[in-house]
């Protein structure tokens, strides 16, 4: 099911009105015990992806992220985590891509992709309500993987 939605929407993905980077707030700093934190605590299935503003693969799967969040919206939580980047690169980022529809946060150090036991970027993980950890992609993701995942989380 959810493959078929995301694939009828990768045309819509590429296209969008993105916002001036000075619409987007700073990100909030985190760390690994606060996405830890924010894990355990929701109650809802949870894709969170790790990106930088310099990562050229980060910016092929910036749509597919912005159309997965905007049709997930009521069922999936989505969080970025943007690593080892600077503030004005990331808002600039996301008012490129327009990821605006969904939360991201600011991880200086990139300690965070560690934490979760991945390293590099782009990194999407699959959290079960509670933080459980159902499935960590590295790489560029594609609509097949991100639509089979979220069905695995929305399954549970």
């Amino acid at each position: 099911m959810a493959i078929a939605v995301l694939a009828s929407l990768s045309f819509a993905a590429c296209s969008g009105a993105a916002s001036p980077p000075g619409d987007i707030d700073p990100l909030e700093p985190t760390d690994p015990a606060a996405i830890e934190a924010l894990l355990s605590e929701t109650d809802r299935p949870t894709v969170l992806n790790v990106w930088a503003s310099w990562c050229a693969p980060c910016r092929s799967e910036a749509p597919l992220l912005r159309q997965a969040s905007a049709e997930f919206t009521d069922s999936v939580l989505f969080i970025g985590v943007d690593v080892r980047d600077t503030q004005d690169g990331a808002r600039s980022f996301i008012a490129e891509f327009d990821l605006n529809g969904f939360a991201h946060l600011f991880d200086q150090d990139g300690s965070v992709p560690a934490s979760l036991g991945g390293f590099g970027v782009p990194l999407t993980f699959f959290f079960a309500p509670g933080g459980d950890l159902v499935h960590l992609h590295s790489g560029v993701i594609d609509e097949r993987t991100m639509a089979l995942q979220i069905d695995e989380l929305l399954r549970r």
